[in-house]
C-alpha cells in the first residue's frame, strides 16, 4: 500500500481569513472613495453630476462605467432590462437594453432601483457588489493562503472594483475553483459539475468564465481515468451543466423580449476597434481604424487568433498531463485568459480584475506579477488623462508629454507581459494543489513536481 500526501497551500485560520477580508474591505472602500470623487455636488434634471462631469471624470481619473451609464441606457428611468428594448440601425440601444449579459443587466437594474442620481447609483451598486469582492478574498485565502493578499491589497482592486460590474463574475470564476478543490466531501464529478454551473452563471454575467469550461472538462476527463479509459461521461456532464446553466439564465429574457435580449449581443458584435477599445488592435493600427475593410478584417482575425491561443494552451496542458499525470486546468485557464485579453478587440481597464485571481492561484514568479501591476497602473491612470487631453484639444502625442509616454508603456508593456504570462502560467504549478486528488496507483506512476 502506497501512502502519498498531496501538497497544498498553507491553510489560513479563521482569524487570518477575517484579516484578509478586512484588508479587502479597506481596498474596496478606497476604490469607492476614488470613484465617488466624480459625483455631485450638483445634479442636472437627469440626475447627472455637475459641474463639468466628463472633464472631471477624465481629468481627475475618477471615471467609472457605472456612473457614466446612468444616463443613456434608461437605467435612470428604472426600466427592466431587455424586455421592451432593441438596437437602432446606428447601433444605439434603447428600451432598457444594456450591452452586457442578462445577469449583469439585472444587477444594474437592482442597483438603480432606489437611486435618483448617478451618485446614488454608484453608491448602491458598490454596496451590491462589495460582498462579492469579500467572498473572492475568503475563497482565495482558503485556496492559497496568504498569497491571497495579492487580491486584497492590489492597486487594481482599488482602481477597478467599482469601475464596472466585474466583481460578481470574478466571484463566479473563483468559486468554481474553490468548489473543485475544497469541496472534498463530494466526488470529483459532482464537484466539477457544480463548478460548471458557476461558470455558466459567470457566462450570464460577463461571458469570460465560459473559457474555463473546456480545461475543467479535460481535468475531469483525465482525473477520472482508470487503467482502461477516460471519464468521458464526466467531461460531457461538465460541459452540459455549463451550457444548460447559461441557457436557463437567458431563456426567460429571450421569451420576454427576444429583440432586446439579442440587442446586447448585436451591440458587441458591431463594436469597432476605436479609441474606446484600448486594445493592441487600436494602438497598433490607429490610422487604419477609419477604413471599413480593417474593421471587417478585425471581426475575423481577432476571434481566430483567440481560438488559436486557446487551442495552444489546451494542447500544452495535455502534454503536461502526459508528463505529470494531471491536467493543469487552472494554469490552462489562466493562459487562455491571457490570450483573450491580448487578442480581443476590446481590452477595458477593469479586465485586470479577471486576471488578478490567477496571480494568486498559479505560482508564477513575482517579477511577472510586479511588472504587470506596474504596467497596468501606468495604463489605468494615463488612459483617462490622455482622454482628457484629447477632449480639451491639447497636444497628446508621444513627444508631447509624460501622459502619452506612460500610456504607451502601459499598453505595450502589458501586451508583452501577457505573452510572457501565457507561457509562464503553462509552466507553473498551482498554489491550490500541485497534483489534484490521488485516486489510484495508476495515477501515481508518473506524478512529479513541475519546476
Amino acid at each position: 500500500m502506497i501512502g502519498i500526501g498531496v501538497k497544498t497551500a498553507r491553510r489560513l485560520t479563521i482569524s487570518g481569513l477575517v484579516a484578509l477580508c478586512m484588508f479587502t474591505a479597506l481596498a474596496l472602500a478606497l476604490g469607492y472613495a476614488n470613484k465617488a470623487r466624480c459625483t455631485g455636488p450638483l445634479f442636472d434634471e437627469w440626475g447627472r453630476s455637475e459641474p463639468a462631469y466628463q472633464e472631471r471624470a477624465y481629468g481627475d481619473v475618477c471615471y467609472s462605467d457605472i456612473q457614466n451609464l446612468w444616463v443613456g441606457r434608461d437605467i435612470d428611468r428604472h426600466v427592466f432590462p431587455y424586455v421592451h428594448g432593441g438596437i437602432e440601425p446606428d447601433g444605439t440601444l434603447y428600451g432598457g437594453v444594456v450591452e452586457y449579459p442578462v445577469l449583469t443587466g439585472v444587477l444594474i437594474w437592482v442597483g438603480a432601483w432606489f437611486a435618483d442620481t448617478d451618485a446614488g447609483f454608484l453608491a448602491l451598486s458598490a454596496l451590491l457588489m462589495a460582498p462579492f469582492g469579500l467572498a473572492v478574498a475568503w475563497w482565495l485565502g482558503r485556496l492559497s493562503g496568504w498569497r491571497a493578499l495579492l487580491w486584497a491589497l492590489s492597486p487594481p482592486l482599488v482602481l477597478y472594483a467599482f469601475h464596472n460590474w466585474d466583481l460578481p463574475v470574478v466571484a463566479c470564476a473563483v468559486a468554481a475553483v474553490f468548489v473543485v478543490h475544497r469541496w472534498t466531501s463530494a466526488s470529483l464529478r459532482r464537484r466539477a459539475t457544480a463548478a460548471a454551473v458557476l461558470l455558466g452563471l459567470g457566462f450570464a454575467l460577463k461571458l469570460y468564465p465560459a473559457l474555463f469550461v473546456l480545461p475543467l472538462a479535460l481535468y475531469v476527463l483525465t482525473e477520472g481515468r482508470d487503467e482502461r479509459r477516460f471519464d468521458v461521461r464526466g467531461a460531457l456532464q461538465v460541459a452540459g451543466a455549463a451550457v444548460g446553466t447559461a441557457v436557463l439564465a437567458n431563456v426567460p429574457f429571450m421569451l420576454a423580449g427576444f429583440g432586446g435580449w439579442l440587442a446586447s449581443f448585436d451591440f458587441q458584435s458591431r463594436r469597432q476597434v476605436d479609441i474606446s477599445t484600448n486594445s493592441i488592435w487600436y494602438w497598433g493600427f490607429r490610422h487604419w481604424t477609419e477604413y471599413e475593410g480593417f474593421q471587417s478584417a478585425m471581426s475575423v482575425v481577432s476571434p481566430l487568433l483567440m481560438l488559436l491561443s486557446f487551442a495552444v494552451a489546451c494542447a500544452v496542458g495535455w502534454l503536461r498531463y502526459e508528463r505529470t499525470g494531471t491536467y493543469p486546468w487552472i494554469q490552462v485557464s489562466a493562459a487562455m485568459l491571457c490570450g483573450f485579453l491580448l487578442l480581443h478587440k476590446v481590452h477595458s481597464p477593469q479586465y485586470t480584475l479577471w486576471l488578478l485571481p490567477f496571480f494568486v492561484l498559479v505560482a508564477v514568479r513575482w517579477g511577472w506579477i510586479l511588472a504587470y501591476l506596474v504596467a497596468d497602473l501606468a495604463m489605468g491612470i494615463s488612459i483617462f488623462r490622455w482622454f482628457y487631453l484629447n477632449m480639451a484639444g491639447e497636444p497628446n502625442g508621444i513627444h508631447d508629454g509624460f501622459t502619452s509616454q506612460a500610456l504607451m508603456i502601459g499598453v505595450w508593456g502589458r501586451a508583452a507581459l501577457l505573452v510572457g504570462l501565457f507561457v509562464a502560467f503553462l509552466a507553473a504549478r498551482s498554489t491550490v494543489d500541485d497534483f489534484g486528488p490521488v485516486r489510484s496507483a495508476f495515477k501515481l506512476r508518473s506524478e512529479s513536481p513541475v519546476p
